[in-house]
């Protein structure tokens, strides 16, 4: 693909399919993402310990499983993996309210159907990012994130929103029916798309060991994948602590309301909209190193932001400054994730993408599953703040070592794949 046309990838045979796909489940889950910890706070009498139970519960499979997974998904057809994922996270899903209606409804129950639908995740996950490299030519890699990415942007502007109007008026367990069908829909659009994937004999069972541990030395032993996945492994433990402290700050510390919560969420959507869009052009432009580590700053400036929320100022004022901070936060992961994902798989053989994304975000689900709960301890023992700040430095160490590693002058490739580690 000519590099003029690499940005209209919604002309590559299959692509607007797995977008549409992408699309439909992405702003269901934003609206899950909310109701689930407003569940928790307000229906079942939880606290910041359990909203980061909750949030590490989900990624739990991912560092029990993640890597056995991600062998096993580059030996099968990655699309009907999808598939079954996604009509197994709307089952689940629906397990919820069915629960409320039998009055079985309580927090460990919520953690067991998470877990579930982690597990769900985590093989739809290994699938479908190992799909795109098999539907768009590598030189249209960052370009095909960049609109995913902007899906993103929109599901998490319109998510938040949508979901403090349903637990508002409906309550949070019916605020989760509408992930279940996306998850649905999901499903019917990846069916439609054609895509030519080979036909694996299932490998030899002795060779799994073998199989994980090529996985690991591709991204480990590679001059800028090692240091962009370290990078990466200490963002998502520090920014697990920021958004599990987020929610019960603004609740409890600020005592604003759900809906006024989604109104500060929409913010990170509206603004990762503009830096997805920017983000093709920031990384041929700057490199994909200096990118992401631009983007991490700007998250950074974001968060400092959120912390200073002035305590007693109006409610409404008090959003708009969290809406701010959300902003730059949004701002930063839309320009940092089409950069990242397109850089990565650019430079990584068809027959390691899974084992490549499980091996990064196996590591990276484990920094929530650390992080997450300990973000819970912090709030309640040292206050909301003072862990938002905690986090805050943390992040901008993981930020500085990234940008003195040889990743920082990481260049996007066009068609080639660096073999050599």
């Amino acid at each position: 693909m000519p590099a003029s046309d690499r940005s209209d990838v919604f002309r590559v045979p299959g692509f607007v399919g797995y977008w549409a796909s992408y699309t439909v489940s992405g702003f269901g889950t934003y609206i899950t993402t909310v109701a689930l910890q407003v569940l928790v706070l307000a229906d079942l009498g939880g606290d910041a310990v359990d909203v980061g139970l909750l949030n590490g519960a989900r990624w739990l499979p991912y560092l029990v499983l993640g890597l056995v997974v991600g062998a096993l998904v580059d030996r099968r057809r990655r699309k009907p993996l999808l598939i079954g994922a996604d009509l197994g996270r709307a089952a689940l899903l629906l397990g919820i309210p069915l629960l409320l209606i039998v009055g079985w409804l309580s927090i460990p129950a919520v953690l067991a159907l998470v877990v579930g639908i982690g597990l769900l995740s985590l093989i739809g996950d290994a699938a479908s990012q190992s799909l795109v490299p098999r539907i768009v030519p590598r030189s249209a890699l960052v370009a095909a994130h960049a609109r995913t990415d902007q899906s993103d942007a929109l599901a998490e502007t319109a998510g938040p929103l949508v979901a403090g109007s349903l637990v508002t008026a409906l309550g949070a367990p019916v605020a989760v029916i509408v992930d279940a069908a996306s998850y649905l829909l999901s499903a019917v659009a990846i069916w439609r798309v054609r895509v030519e994937e080979p036909v694996s004999s299932g490998g030899d069972r002795r060779r799994l060991g073998s199989e994980i541990a090529e996985g690991l030395r591709w991204v480990y032993r590679h001059r800028m994948l090692r240091p962009m996945a370290l990078g990466s492994h200490g963002w998502f433990f520090f920014n697990s602590i920021l958004v599990t402290v987020f929610t019960p700050f603004v609740l409890v510390g600020l005592r604003l309301t759900p809906f006024q919560l989604g109104v500060a969420l929409a913010g990170a959507g509206a603004a990762a909209l503009v830096g997805s869009s920017l983000s093709l052009r920031v990384g041929l432009r700057w490199g994909a190193g200096r990118a992401v580590i631009l983007s991490n700053v700007v998250m950074l400036v974001g968060w400092s932001v959120i912390a200073l929320a002035p305590p007693t100022a109006s409610p409404w004022v008090v959003v708009a400054v969290l809406a701010v901070g959300q902003g730059l936060y949004g701002l930063g992961l839309g320009l940092s994730n089409a950069n990242e994902m397109g850089y990565r798989q650019a430079v990584t053989p068809d027959g390691l993408q899974a084992r490549t994304n499980t091996t990064m975000r196996s590591a990276n689900r484990a920094m929530i599953v650390v992080g997450a709960p300990l973000g819970g301890v912090l709030a309640t023992s040292l206050g909301f703040r003072p862990a938002l700040w905690i986090a805050i430095v943390g992040m901008f160490v993981v930020t500085a070592l990234l940008a003195l590693s040889p990743f920082r002058s990481a260049l996007h490739q066009a068609d080639a794949i660096p073999g050599d580690p």
